[in-house]
Formats: structure tokens, C-alpha cells, sequence
């Protein structure tokens, strides 16, 4: 059953006082050990989304308000995306590997290993519209039976990773991370945002035409307690980002502008909605949503 909440906006800047919306935060579901990777399918008005721990994705229906079980087990899964084609894109942490569930239901893997050895435990990923897939890969799901199955890290490092949409092939795109996180790409995909959550800040690269990136300067810094996680984008380039008790809006040169918060550690967002206005959030043990004055950045399929 749905609840709400007072919203608690943080005016850091200026640019953020025009900012607004509905003036209470309903919360859609709680229950969950570790809410993770929300995705929303407008085809459907639904939303999946992971709770880690329990093995499970879980839907909820934007018509109906009703919560049921998407897929269990699910692999461990934890960030989810869309592809080019509507395709749902998934982390498995208990399976260390990226899969794409088809239109008719059927489980492709993108990736599980690279070089010959198994991947750490894949935790987010975004498509790009040449139809690659991104992703990050730290060792949270094999540190512990909490999150995936405890065992050895095979690779030496924690890297983000590019799959090629052609060849299949799997490279790392970077490989100076200590816990690489929530990865979204700017408006024209010309940049990469990367989280680096032991660091406490997201790094932002130039993507080159071949591919691979360059440069990685620090975008955001955090303060204590800003262990940042996953990130999406507005369409006008604002970088807002899962943080400690709070989502947090950057302006695209790298001010924080402002601060939505929550009583519960965020993991993640997304738009959704007919309009891409209504953000989801997953933090804990629920999920939350706000209607709002702000419009999610276009999708991939979407004319760039």
C-alpha cells in the first residue's frame, strides 16, 4: 500500500530554487533487504527493479499501484537498463555476468568474462545507441553469500567495460577504479559518468569514436556519508545521483546544486512516467517516487 512522506528539498544554488514538484514523497513498496536498479518500460507503464539479498526482481504496475514478483531467482541481479530496443539489460551478481532478456522472454549473455576469467560481479550498466552495452564491475557479490556467492576475484582490479554490439568482445574502457558504481552517458554520449564509490566521487570521461575514453577527471566530490551510486540524467545534462540518505542534483559543470532527502540510503533512480517526469527511487527497504517538474533525459532509442 502506498504511503507518503513530506519532500525535503535542499536549495544548495539558484539553479535549483525552479525546481519543484508534488509536496509529499509516496513510497510505492517496502519489504525489500537491498532495493537496487530500477528500470522503467513505457511500453508497459511498469517497473522492475532488484532487492538483492532475496534473489529477486520485483514489478510494480504504474496503473495499478500492484507488486509482484518479476523473476526469481534472478541471478542476484542488481542494475538494470534499457537497450536500443526495449531490451531489458541485467547485472547478475550471483551469476558474474550481464544478460539481456529478449522479447520473448529468453536470456542472452553479454558478458561473464573477459580474457578467459571470470568477471567480479557486474553491478550497473548503460546502453549506448550504437548499441553497446557499459559497464562496471566490483567485487561486492563475491565478498560474501549476501549479495551472490563468495569466491575468489579472478581479474586483478575493478574495471569499467565496454561489450561491442558486433563482435561481442569485452574490453575494459577504464581500470583505475577502487569501486567503480552507476555509469550514465551525457546527452549526446559524448561523455561518461562514472560513481566510484569507495572514492566518495564520480569521475566524467570524453568517449572517443573508436570506443575507448579518455581523461577521467573527478566531476563531484563527496562529502561523509556521500558513498555515490547510481546516476541518471535530466534532459538539460543535470547529473543526479543515489547518495547517503539523498539524491543529489549536479549542474553539468559539476556544482551541486541541490538535494532531495530521503529517510532511507538511496541505491538508485530513474525516470519514468508518460512524460519522464516522475523519478523512482530505490533506497533499502522500499521504493519511492516524486512527481515532478523535471523531465528525464531521452531514452536511447530516442533521436540524438
Amino acid at each position: 500500500m502506498t504511503d507518503t512522506i513530506p519532500t525535503e528539498f535542499d536549495v544548495l544554488d539558484e539553479r535549483f530554487a525552479a525546481f519543484g514538484g508534488d509536496d509529499r514523497v509516496e513510497r510505492l513498496h517496502t519489504g525489500t533487504r537491498w532495493a537496487e536498479g530500477p528500470v522503467y518500460f513505457p511500453a508497459g507503464r511498469f517497473l522492475v527493479w532488484s532487492d538483492i539479498p532475496n534473489d529477486r526482481m520485483l514489478r510494480w504496475d504504474e496503473t495499478t499501484d500492484a507488486v509482484g514478483v518479476f523473476r526469481q531467482p534472478s541471478g542476484y541481479s542488481n542494475g538494470n537498463t534499457l537497450d536500443r530496443e526495449g531490451r531489458l539489460i541485467t547485472c547478475e551478481h550471483g551469476n558474474r555476468r550481464v544478460t539481456r532478456t529478449e522479447h520473448d522472454g529468453s536470456i542472452t549473455v553479454i558478458a561473464d568474462r573477459w580474457q578467459g576469467r571470470r568477471l567480479n560481479s557486474p553491478n550497473d550498466a548503460v546502453a549506448r545507441s550504437d548499441g553497446s552495452v557499459w559497464f562496471t564491475d566490483p567485487p561486492y557479490g563475491i565478498l560474501s553469500d549476501y549479495e551472490g556467492h563468495a569466491a575468489e576475484q579472478e581479474i586483478d582490479g575493478c574495471h569499467v567495460y565496454r561489450a561491442d554490439p558486433v563482435t561481442g568482445e569485452v574490453r575494459v574502457v577504464a581500470d583505475d577504479f577502487v569501486r567503480p558504481n552507476g555509469l550514465a552517458f551525457s546527452l549526446d554520449e559524448s561523455r561518461l559518468y562514472v560513481a566510484d564509490t569507495r572514492a566518495r566521487h564520480v569521475r566524467v570521461f570524453d568517449v572517443r569514436d573508436d570506443g575507448s575514453l579518455a581523461g577521467g577527471r573527478v566531476f563531484a566530490e563527496g562529502s561523509e556519508g556521500d558513498n555515490f551510486d547510481g546516476i541518471r540524467l535530466d534532459n538539460t545534462g543535470r547529473v543526479w545521483t543515489a547518495a547517503g540518505k539523498a539524491v543529489l542534483c549536479y549542474d553539468p559543470d559539476g556544482t551541486l546544486i541541490g538535494r532531495l532527502r530521503l529517510p532511507e540510503f538511496t541505491a538508485n533512480l530513474v525516470f519514468g512516467g508518460p512524460k519522464r517526469n516522475r523519478m523512482f527511487i530505490t533506497a533499502s527497504t522500499s521504493l519511492y517516487s516524486l512527481m515532478s517538474n523535471v523531465t528525464g533525459a531521452p531514452p536511447v532509442w530516442a533521436a540524438r
